[in-house]
């Protein structure tokens, strides 16, 4: 789910300990004589290595600086969360274009010669515009596989073998494949240090946002694949969407073990783990959860529920929780 627009239905790595200290260093690179590859059902072709790469959310913003990236940046936007320290110095050097999305315009005057986006909602014509538009004027836009503007031409649901698959795919684009493969080898590394922490027997509630409605996460997001991950049962698996409206009542009948809430920084109704946390404990209804009562509550950044470089770093936190749990 978008971290900053509400309820988006699209769904990597948390850099900490995942690259090295010098990811954020200007990346030697080979550059390809010309790369060409299927996107989201759409060609995206670049002649050479791109040298004014804009991004169009933190996420992809992320991405591009832990591949050592940022000289080749000529704009970031739309930052959702404090960017990730080892990554601070390197985002303050290149520009911000919008504090949202930039617009049309705002992306034409920059000149980019890469657009890339983890979010469909960047590509709106309100927003950078759609990519079949940038295409016709040589922009070559790339778009995360887990959001796709038609879904059948993506990954029907997000998996870690799929996010990898991306940061390799970025890296080959910008010629610096042996950074991206420096970087899934010590994802794939950490990943498999906390794969089956779990038991599945525990059940775990992604609690997103929302206090009088709380929205949760479902079957086929990044929640999802966590749970499969570490090897515990997801509490609204069996809901026919990705983020889905719960219910307290519900969820008191099904009463989960453990209760993941995000960290959003967006200030609305229920955002923060803390007013998550404060609201489950003072209402009569989610005060009797097991989860509550036992305070088996584990937090985590809510841009690491969305496939980004973030996201290993919230498997190993709730595979920790889960260990001092005991479940």
């Amino acid at each position: 789910m978008k971290t900053v627009v509400m309820f988006s239905l699209v769904v990597v790595l948390g850099v900490a300990g995942g690259c090295s200290r010098g990811a954020a260093s200007p990346a030697s690179s080979t550059p390809p004589a010309g790369t060409t590859i299927t996107n989201c059902g759409r060609t995206v072709s670049v002649t050479t290595a791109p040298q004014r790469a804009l991004t169009l959310e933190q996420n992809a913003t992320e991405i591009l600086l832990s591949l050592g990236l940022s000289d080749r940046m000529i704009g970031t936007s739309y930052q959702t969360d404090p960017v990730l320290p080892e990554l601070t110095a390197a985002y303050d050097a290149v520009p911000k274009l919008a504090d949202l999305y930039p617009n049309r315009e705002a992306v034409l005057q920059a000149r980019p010669d890469f657009v890339y986006s983890t979010f469909t909602s960047a590509y709106a014509t309100d927003a950078a515009g759609p990519r079949a538009e940038l295409a016709d004027l040589k922009i070559p836009a790339y778009l995360s596989r887990f959001a796709c503007e038609d879904p059948t031409t993506g990954e029907k649901a997000v998996t870690f073998d799929g996010i990898l698959a991306e940061i390799t795919e970025i890296a080959g684009v910008f010629g610096v494949d042996g950074k991206g493969a420096e970087i899934v080898a010590a994802q794939r590394a950490r990943l498999d240090a906390v794969k089956g922490a779990g038991t599945d027997t525990t059940e775990v509630l992604w609690y997103y946002s929302g206090t009088t409605t709380p929205y949760v996460a479902g079957p086929n997001g990044l929640p999802a694949a966590i749970s499969t991950h570490l090897g515990v049962r997801n509490t609204y698996g069996d809901a026919s969407q990705t983020w889905p409206a719960g219910n307290w009542e519900q969820i008191a009948q099904r009463d989960p073990d453990v209760i993941v809430l995000a960290d959003l920084t967006r200030g609305g109704d229920g955002d923060s783990a803390a007013a998550k946390a404060e609201f489950l404990r003072t209402n009569p209804v989610t005060a009797q959860l097991d989860a509550v009562r036992n305070n088996r509550l584990v937090t985590v950044s809510g841009s690491s529920m969305d496939p980004s470089i973030r996201s290993v770093t919230a498997v190993e936190q709730v595979a920790t929780a889960l260990k001092e749990f005991g479940k």
